[in-house]
């Protein structure tokens, strides 16, 4: 079998641009099947561990006979009569509509957001593919894709933006430019210091004004790994982009009467989302905000 070498990276002949794009698509719906346990079971993992360390402070012995809980173990089950999720009812989507969304065993209804995670990632894993070509952008496109859907419904559930995830994103972005991915290594670098101090100064002005904190360092975080992605010169036009959204929704909820003024709204998935729209539009939406 011949292959070719595109990017540093060998393909066979017959691994064209439609079979790449079918096959990046598959694989997001595995991804995505795995991404719904991390959604859920990564914040509950970190609170454990928030409880052993405080346990550990206050001088009381941590629990032991808690059974272990981490991203493989338990088994998956049905949150209503524990039910262990059998492989075929675990098919991603498929299995969701053989099951027209019910438990098998007691007929509980199951959340029509797990397929639509499982669907979404591989739309989004597709169209990376699709963009940049099996190439080492374009599997990166794909991992930054991942990242940045779990840490919008995490934060979306949570208000929480996991440094297992944040900061290993930052670093990627990093390595991914120092290959020649994105942007020049030095812009990524500026654009991660330029993210997280833009928002670390909001943070205390807002804080020093108000005496309330208006949002969290994940925030911090994530908008450095995005500038580490995508340079420093796209800060300016992620902000834009997430708070045009987020302050929309946030006067929708508000009128809707669904949220209080009080009630905090997480930024994190709109943040995430311009990230997204940075990835396939980002010379486009710079040039329409007059960044360059």
């Amino acid at each position: 079998m011949g292959v070719t070498v595109e990017a540093g990276i060998a393909t066979a002949y017959w691994v064209t641009p439609a079979f790449t794009v079918l096959a990046a698509a598959v694989f997001g719906l595995l991804v995505g099947s795995f991404l719904n346990v991390v959604i859920h079971r990564l914040p509950r993992m970190m609170e454990a561990q928030w409880a052993a360390e405080a346990a550990e402070l206050e001088g009381r012995p941590a629990s032991e006979d808690a059974p272990p809980f981490n991203l493989v173990v338990p088994r998956s089950r049905c949150p209503h009569c524990a039910h262990r999720i059998t492989a075929l009812e675990n098919i991603p989507v498929l299995s969701w509509l053989w099951l027209r969304g019910r438990c098998s065993q007691c007929k509980s209804p199951i959340s029509a957001r797990y397929p639509l995670i499982e669907a979404l990632t591989a739309v989004l894993a597709a169209a990376a593919i699709w963009r940049f070509g099996l190439t080492v952008p374009g599997i990166a496109a794909v991992g930054l894709c991942f990242a940045l859907l779990s840490l919008a419904f995490i934060d979306l559930d949570t208000q929480l933006l996991p440094d297992d995830i944040t900061l290993p994103l930052l670093w990627a972005g990093l390595l991914v430019n120092l290959v020649g991915g994105f942007v020049p290594l030095r812009d990524a670098v500026i654009g991660a210091v330029a993210g997280y101090l833009l928002l670390w100064s909001i943070y205390w002005i807002f804080r020093l004004l108000t005496g309330k904190e208006g949002m969290g360092y994940g925030d911090f975080k994530l908008l450095a790994a995005l500038g580490a992605w995508f340079g420093w010169q796209s800060i300016p036009a992620i902000i834009l982009l997430s708070s045009v959204v987020g302050a929309g929704v946030g006067i929708a909820l508000m009128l809707l009467r669904s949220h209080g003024r009080e009630t905090p709204i997480p930024f994190g998935p709109y943040l995430a989302g311009a990230g997204l729209l940075m990835l396939h539009f980002g010379a486009p939406l710079m040039a329409l905000y007059g960044i360059r």
